[in-house]
């Protein structure tokens, strides 16, 4: 085995850990806490409850329990789609991320900065290797709407070439569950950069 494989698996132990005590600190399950932490990064196409269920790998009966609680707790909210009828959106409440702002997420991050390491590149690596265990076990994959292949940018805007909506640059920098890898000689970013 390569030795990184064995890094992975201490870091995936500890931070399961460390998800496990903040949710206990907060009186929640883990599984709330990572169903806050996907939502703070989902955009308008993935904060929907079939999103969560695709991107977790748990069950909607699993999901729509979760989401129960979450609200009941009031850390999240669910609000109507002006556009999209029975669409449901989920979305945090100042609660909700009052919770995440001293989580595990922010550690690792202070961890990953102290290492001296390019976060940034670091990062682009474990894409590459999360995008190749997500094909190999047939997972969906979840991507940077930035870095999708329906990502257009109109010089003066933003589009998705999926479904034709205009989208924020706050949206273009969130998780998607219809992204796409783009082709190999397709730019996965616009020129004028950003994440």
């Amino acid at each position: 085995m390569i030795p990184a494989t064995f890094v992975f698996e201490r870091l995936a132990a500890l931070i399961h850990q460390l998800v496990r005590e903040d949710a206990a600190r907060h009186g929640l399950l883990p599984v709330h806490l990572q169903v806050l932490s996907y939502l703070a990064q989902a955009n308008r196409y993935s904060d929907l409850p079939i999103a969560v269920a695709d991107y977790l790998g748990i069950t909607r009966g699993t999901v729509s329990q979760t989401l129960s609680v979450l609200e009941r707790r009031g850390l999240i909210v669910r609000e109507a789609d002006s556009r999209h009828g029975k669409r449901i959106h989920l979305v945090l409440t100042t609660a909700g991320e009052a919770i995440l702002a001293a989580s595990w997420p922010r550690r690792v991050d202070q961890a990953l900065r102290a290492a001296g390491n390019d976060p940034e590149v670091f990062a682009e690596d474990l894409r590459r290797v999360l995008a190749a265990l997500q094909r190999l076990n047939r997972y969906r994959v979840f991507g940077q709407c930035r870095q999708c292949a329906h990502f257009i940018d109109t010089g003066d805007g933003y589009r998705c070439g999926l479904t034709g909506e205009t989208l924020s640059c706050a949206q273009t920098i969130r998780v998607c569950r219809e992204w796409s890898a783009p082709e190999p000689d397709e730019p996965s970013f616009s020129p004028g950069g950003g994440p």
